[in-house]
């Protein structure tokens, strides 16, 4: 039982996969396909893949490729009641609107399998309206607006063509020519006098433009004879220009060249100046260093000896001074701690010095400044003491002051 239920799988499988793979449809660009079968409705694809429902749906194709015939319409009245026999190309294919291929699925599905019946209608319909267009045109115009003609063609052949699914892709008027009816026996018809007519205006324009053609090539020499000329002339006007260019630049450079010359000399000269006035300026700055070297130097140095000479010659007097200052006031200390016995012991017992050396002063000094000592008594007389400096000043009046002092302590002694 389990083999018989597996083969029976596996049939059953392979023949899915069979509808699957034969139901499935590949539509070209070149093809309209047109799924139908469920309910009353239909679906189109163009291009791509489509699946078909097995047992349900049913697909049909329709070919898009255009498809060229040939129209000849014979004795087409033309206006003026002219016969003409007009021969056209046609190239058709399935409308592209949307109204267009729903017509042509409902009328023309079948059809496309092969374009012979389709042909006949199609040359029918534009038959027809090519008769009617020509009937409305003179002949001239036939033969002359070839474009208004096609133009008016596709125009009035689109809304009929549309309703069967149809529409023109292309449309050309191959020929147009006389249409011979029975019992005329005249060589050249309305047509062919307008062909030999347009052949001789053809003719003559040719013979016209040939003509022209002459003229102008007589004319295009004449200026490009001028036209040589004139670059000739031209060529020879820049040939002296540039001449005159060169030697002005070359007397430019000349003078340029005289002028550097020139400048360099004058350059020269003042630079020799220049280094002449570096050189005296040197020379002087040597006989400078020189004299100084000479007479400034030792002069100075002899000066600045006599200065530290005189500095130290001062510095001797005023370390002298002041230590016989610092004895001075040493010893007015001792007497003025000694009080008035002090002072008397003491001018006691220098009294022979003191007066040996204001005696002695009279002799070296001129008098400037006089100081007098007296005694107890105004008729002993002056003792005379001169100080020719502010320190010597200072040193006679402590001494007068101290010596005031003595001689009033020995009056008060005598009278005691």
């Amino acid at each position: 039982m389990l083999p018989f239920l597996v083969t029976l799988a596996l049939l059953i499988l392979a023949t899915l996969i069979f509808q699957i793979v034969s139901k499935m449809k590949l539509v070209p660009p070149s093809r309209l396909a047109v799924v139908h079968g469920k309910g009353t409705g239909f679906t189109m694809f163009r291009g791509g893949r489509v699946f078909v429902l097995p047992l349900i749906n049913r697909f049909d194709t329709m070919d898009l490729t255009p498809q060229t015939a040939t129209v000849v319409v014979e004795s087409a009245i033309a206006a003026g009641i002219v016969p003409l026999t007009v021969t056209a190309t046609v190239s058709f294919a399935v409308a592209k609107t949307d109204r267009g291929m729903l017509n042509a699925v409902k009328r023309i599905l079948h059809m496309t399998d092969d374009w012979t019946d389709l042909r006949g209608i199609a040359n029918s319909i534009i038959e027809g309206h090519l008769r009617d267009t020509i009937a409305s045109m003179t002949p001239e115009e036939v033969m002359s607006h070839k474009d208004q003609l096609i133009q008016s063609m596709i125009k009035v052949c689109k809304s009929d063509l549309e309703g069967i699914g149809l529409e023109i892709t292309t449309l050309n008027i191959a020929d147009v020519d006389d249409h011979r009816l029975d019992g005329v026996n005249e060589p050249d018809l309305y047509i062919a006098l307008l062909k030999r007519i347009q052949t001789a205006n053809a003719e003559s324009q040719a013979r016209v433009a040939q003509a022209m053609a002459r003229a102008n090539a007589r004319e295009q020499e004449e200026a490009r004879r001028s036209e040589v000329t004139v670059r000739n002339l031209e060529n020879e006007r820049q040939s002296i220009e540039a001449q005159t260019r060169v030697r002005v630049t070359q007397e430019n450079q000349r003078k340029a060249i005289g002028i550097q010359e020139a400048t360099r000399n004058a350059e020269s000269e003042v630079a020799g100046i220049h280094a002449q006035i570096e050189a005296e300026k040197q020379r002087i700055e040597m006989v400078k260093a020189k004299l100084e070297a000479s007479v400034y130097v030792p002069a100075t140095a002899a000066q600045e000896k006599m200065v530290q000479e005189a500095r130290a010659q001062a510095a001797t007097i005023r370390g002298q001074a002041q230590a016989e200052l610092n004895q001075l006031a040493r010893t007015i200390e001792i007497l003025e701690s000694g009080g008035d016995e002090g002072i008397t012991a003491y001018m006691i017992e220098k009294f022979g010095e003191l007066v040996g050396a204001f005696a002695g002063t009279m002799e070296l000094f001129p008098v400037s400044h006089v100081s007098v000592i007296s005694g107890k008594n105004q008729p002993d007389g002056p003792i005379s003491a001169i100080h020719p400096s502010a320190k010597d000043l200072e040193i006679n009046r402590r001494m007068g002051e101290i010596l005031g002092g003595v001689g009033a302590v020995s009056a008060a002694t005598t009278s005691g």
